[in-house]
């Protein structure tokens, strides 16, 4: 994508440092690895996802010394939702997301892209037996609150503090009834306009935030760089990188279940400022680091040997 060369250099320099290698294709062919046309001209192939458990999300709640926040997603169509509210979750501090297996909009391309790198941050529990899971949660002292248009009590009306899973149902359908029985309490968000609802993203995102405010009211809460495990997926390895600095990139690229390609966004040329030369901004031009590889500009594609 030639237009966007200036933008995408800075990544080019990036994946270079870190030993990655660069292959050069055009838009069409990128677009056909990807698997959709709403990438920005870059794509990582990365090794396969692995998911955590309850136990995983609830150990997370305890290293931060905070009462546990979960999201569930019961049965989402669309992925571009189920990536805006990973987005949401993540800003929100949630400890984990739980969805079921089935019947369920996957981690496409589409959906990683959408939550822009949050997947690489959240612990992601698909589960069999989505019923199961949430009484599960409440045997271990978690209240489920599930998202109704006809519920006595608003969001703001309903004590979102303490354990809680907040659970946002389908576009279409709502919440399932075997969910529905699982929920302990049912809030809705105020509608004053003549729209009767909300995008299912956007309403989980608006339920997210209040229990947020209820729990974090003077906003004291450490910043997401602060917290011990921010970072980290359960089950990764310590494999080289992974400290590495972020790419310059605000939407480093996630993974799809198995192997599989995913998209990162880049920002336009407009919108990349120009940066003081530093040891970390070498241009293929000027001398490497001391003790690290010589940034190199990429090559053309060649053909892969099988």
């Amino acid at each position: 994508m030639p237009q966007r060369r200036n933008a995408l250099e800075q990544l080019v320099l990036h994946a270079t440092r870190l030993r990655i290698p660069i292959v050069e294709v055009e838009g069409g062919s990128l677009t056909a690895l990807a698997g959709f046309d709403g990438h920005q001209g870059v794509a990582l192939v990365v090794e396969p996802r692995r998911f955590a458990t309850l136990d995983d999300v609830l150990a997370r709640a305890a290293e931060r010394d905070e009462p546990p926040l979960v999201l569930v997603l019961d049965s989402l169509e669309d992925p571009q939702n189920v990536g805006t509210l990973l987005r949401s979750a993540e800003a929100a501090g949630v400890h984990g997301i739980v969805f079921p297996t089935r019947r369920q909009a996957p981690l496409s391309p589409a959906a990683v892209k959408a939550s822009a790198g949050a997947v690489e941050h959240l612990l992601l529990c698909p589960v069999d037996d989505l019923p199961g899971a949430l009484a599960d949660l409440r045997a271990r002292g978690l209240r489920v609150a599930g998202s109704e248009a006809d519920a006595p009590l608003t969001a703001r009306q309903t004590d979102l503090r303490g354990p809680l899973a907040i659970v946002v149902g389908s576009e279409g359908q709502g919440l399932g009834p075997a969910v529905r029985r699982r929920c302990d309490v049912f809030m809705r968000i105020p509608m004053r306009g003549a729209i009767g609802s909300l995008n299912a993203a956007v309403a989980g995102s608006v339920l997210l935030f209040e229990a947020v405010a209820q729990r974090d009211p003077d906003g004291h809460a450490p910043a997401a760089r602060d917290q011990p495990g921010r970072a980290e997926t359960s089950g990764q390895d310590d494999s080289p990188g992974r400290d590495d600095p972020p790419e310059p990139d605000d939407d480093p690229p996630g993974r799809d279940e198995g192997p599989a390609t995913a998209t990162a966004d880049v920002p336009a040329e407009s919108e990349v400022a120009p940066s003081p030369k530093a040891d970390t901004d070498l241009l293929p031009d000027e001398p490497p680091v001391a003790g690290g590889p010589k940034p190199r500009k990429p090559r053309a594609l060649r053909t892969p040997h099988a």
